[in-house]
């Protein structure tokens, strides 16, 4: 009689934490839904506010127009949101959901919330390669391509040599230690570089490019993103559920089956991607990838099945929210890395006092 009683004390218990554990995951979806909504009610904000506003009825009728091909001419309005407003838009989308999704995947991959996508140097080795490209007299599509590739030859040298050294040792400790030598190394080129640089012509460029910002952002742009941002995070979602299991930490991803090895590859490879593409076309923008997937984890909890599309929706709604500002706030354009810096530390200071919550 005892014996049954226990068991059915057991099995209740079973059950109650079952039916917990499916009500705070509906919960959670629910919420993700809710969420989902929030670049919508960014990107119609952004329509139609600016230097040169426009309601949401000449929006859709350009809209109509535009689809019909009724319009037999080419007006301001239509110049504005084409060529403009909806170029900037998408790229502030991509690249703030891009930038937050590789934050979240370096935080879990490092089991470290402080870790941020420059960690590895692929912000400083960007910079580089744009300042080089800026002082070479390269034309757009040159300075893009030279921060692509120095973005992500900066972090296959940290890799390499992170595995020349760390053998025997912690690897993702040494890995990180590699990372900031070489940020630091390709600082110091840029520091030479805007040295060298006419300072009435080239050392003004190099700098502004260096703040970030989306103000020539074009049409052209948007192709240049949508390569290396779609062939980095698609597998990032795939692999999301691994993550889960590489934060336990390697010696338990390890047991479970895992190919730790190949996995880190693979994560600072998309990762390293996304960064790259992203400061190829937007300059450096921080903090997004530090205090965004921040934000995730106290809304919806450490897993990565959920972690990684909050992160996204998050980080593309907080960069459009603060390109708007920078674009009218004020009369002169403010650069998204000094904005983005004023925004992020004082929040990161309270999220800290707000205590580890979420953290992985």
């Amino acid at each position: 009689m005892n014996i049954n009683g226990a068991m059915t004390k057991k099995s209740i218990k079973a059950k109650t934490k079952s039916v917990i554990k499916s009500s705070e995951d509906t919960k959670i979806y629910y919420l993700l839904i809710a969420i989902s909504f929030l670049p919508l009610i960014a990107v119609i904000i952004s329509l139609v506010i600016g230097r040169y506003p426009i309601s949401l009825p000449e929006f859709f009728n350009a809209i109509s127009n535009k689809i019909s091909g009724t319009s037999t001419m080419v007006n301001s309005i239509d110049t504005v949101l084409f060529n403009v407003r909806i170029p900037r838009i998408i790229a502030a989308l991509l690249i703030g959901g891009a930038l937050s999704v590789a934050g979240a995947t370096y935080q879990g991959l490092f089991k470290n919330p402080m870790v941020s996508p420059d960690i590895l140097g692929a912000s400083a080795g960007a910079g580089f390669g744009a300042a080089l490209g800026i002082l070479l007299s390269f034309n757009t599509a040159g300075i893009q391509i030279s921060a692509f590739l120095f973005g992500l030859g900066a972090v296959t040298i940290t890799y390499l040599l992170s595995s020349a050294i760390g053998r025997g040792n912690s690897a993702t400790l040494v890995l990180i230690l590699t990372g900031m030598v070489v940020s630091t190394l390709f600082s110091s080129f840029i520091s030479i570089t805007k040295y060298v640089a006419d300072p009435t012509d080239k050392l003004p460029a190099i700098t502004f490019w260096l703040m970030g910002g989306l103000s020539s952002v074009g049409l052209k742009d948007l192709k240049t993103l949508l390569i290396p941002i779609t062939l980095g995070i698609i597998p990032l979602f795939f692999l999301r559920w691994k993550l889960n299991i590489l934060s336990f930490g390697e010696e338990e991803a390890k047991a479970l089956g895992l190919d730790t090895s190949s996995l880190r590859i693979v994560i600072i490879f998309c990762s390293t991607l996304i960064t790259a593409g992203t400061i190829s076309v937007s300059g450096m923008i921080g903090w997004i990838g530090l205090i965004i997937p921040h934000m995730a984890r106290m809304i919806v909890g450490p897993n990565f099945k959920v972690l990684l599309p909050t992160s996204l929706i998050l980080g593309a709604t907080f960069l459009l929210l603060v390109d708007d500002f920078a674009r009218c706030a004020f009369a002169m354009e403010i650069p998204l890395g000094i904005l983005t810096s004023l925004i992020g530390a004082p929040f990161f200071i309270f999220l800290l006092m707000k205590g580890r919550k979420g953290w992985v």
